[in-house]
């Protein structure tokens, strides 16, 4: 029997949830699993929160599967458990945007787990740029500067385009409540949204914002912070959640630079990735000790009009999530300053570092890293 990710139980040959077996309820939640995780990192903030989120969802969907009515599919039952779920978590623990709009609990979400998403109407343009824009990390900002119920309106009626009466429903409230909340929501969203609502990234096949971006790296390999700060916008944002810190504008940033000693850093080596849709570079620092590249920092840019408006860094913990590699090997010849040219094989991208730690403080956490993955070794 072929079962569709959106099915009602009576398709699946039964009365209700209550006649399934754990491992028959499994496969059938399991289906929903990454859709759900993106809508509790929607609601979140955090791709760890959400995890747990969702685990949290499907263990109260088993718990209270003999009260599904059959009213609607199991895919928005589940919808329903989850953004409550998220809500209960809200009211225990919801922490607040910092001075200036910073969002400490941010993570990156890699665009490979976005592509398990269901293709749904891929097909329909507006429905492509909602998906991608919403899931944007200038989009997860703004969104984290709501209070929970109005937050769940907003995603739940502009994302996933339920209707005002199924949002009332969930939420226990009136019509005529969704409606209200959902404008006010929509106005504080305009005001922690980038003014170019409809112009954030290029796509996939968008020439200009590749060459921009080996632009960007490439001036970044080269420790030449002129090249680089020429690439940004007057008003460029630059943040490391959750580092506390927030740099803007082009001048702001080139300071930050010049103090950090970003011009002395020597030994990075970079990644082409994708993250939250949108461009970034994962970083990587030369290792004597190791004899190769360990992990450092992931930037992820925002480009708008031929210029980079926000760089959103994030540390190295961030890298078995998005799949990058452990270490990368040494060059064949390793030099003693890198110059930003390509070795073999290997796509050479910069490293963002107004954003970023100080070189001084760069060692040091890598030093940190590898005397705790030693101490992990020694009690193996």
């Amino acid at each position: 029997m072929t079962v569709s990710a959106d099915m009602r139980v009576e398709e699946l040959g039964v009365s209700g949830l209550g006649d399934i077996d754990e491992p028959a309820f499994s496969g059938l939640a399991e289906r929903h699993r990454r859709e759900l995780h993106v809508h509790c990192y929607r609601m979140l903030g955090s791709f760890e929160d959400a995890e747990d989120t969702v685990q949290e969802t499907f263990l109260r969907a088993w718990r209270r599967r003999e009260t599904f009515e059959g009213r609607s599919t199991v895919r928005a039952w589940l919808y329903r458990i989850a953004t409550n779920a998220c809500l209960d978590l809200l009211a225990k623990s919801r922490p607040e945007p910092a001075t200036g709009g910073e969002v400490r609990w941010l993570q990156p979400y890699p665009d490979r787990l976005l592509d398990e998403l269901p293709a749904g109407d891929a097909d329909e343009p507006e429905t492509v740029a909602v998906a991608r824009e919403t899931i944007e990390l200038a989009y997860l900002v703004a969104v984290q500067h709501l209070a929970p119920r109005p937050r769940a309106v907003l995603i739940l009626r502009d994302v996933l385009g339920w209707p005002a009466k199924d949002v009332a429903e969930l939420l226990g409230d009136s019509v005529n409540s969704v409606n209200s909340a959902l404008q006010r929501a929509r106005a504080r969203m305009r005001e922690h949204l980038p003014a170019e609502r409809q112009d954030w990234t290029g796509g996939e096949e968008d020439a200009d914002t590749r060459e921009l971006v080996r632009r960007y790296t490439d001036a970044s390999v080269a420790t030449d912070v002129a090249r680089v700060a020429a690439l940004l916008r007057d008003d460029v944002r630059c943040s490391m959640p959750p580092t506390p810190g927030l740099s803007v504008g082009r001048d702001a940033v080139v300071h930050d630079w010049v103090e950090s000693g970003f011009e002395d850093m020597e030994g990075l080596r970079a990644v082409p990735t994708a993250v939250n849709r949108q461009p970034a570079v994962a970083f990587y620092l030369w290792r004597e000790r190791e004899t190769a590249y360990l992990p450092l920092t992931i930037d992820v840019l925002r480009v708008t009009g031929g210029a980079i408006t926000e760089i959103v860094t994030f540390h190295a913990d961030q890298f078995p999530r998005l799949g990058l590699p452990e270490h990368l090997p040494p060059e064949q010849e390793q030099p003693a300053r890198h110059r930003g040219s390509s070795p073999p094989g290997m796509s050479v991208r910069g490293y963002g570092p107004p954003c970023g730690p100080t070189p001084n403080e760069t060692r040091s956490r890598v030093d940190s890293h590898h005397r705790q993955d030693e101490g992990e070794a020694g009690h193996r």
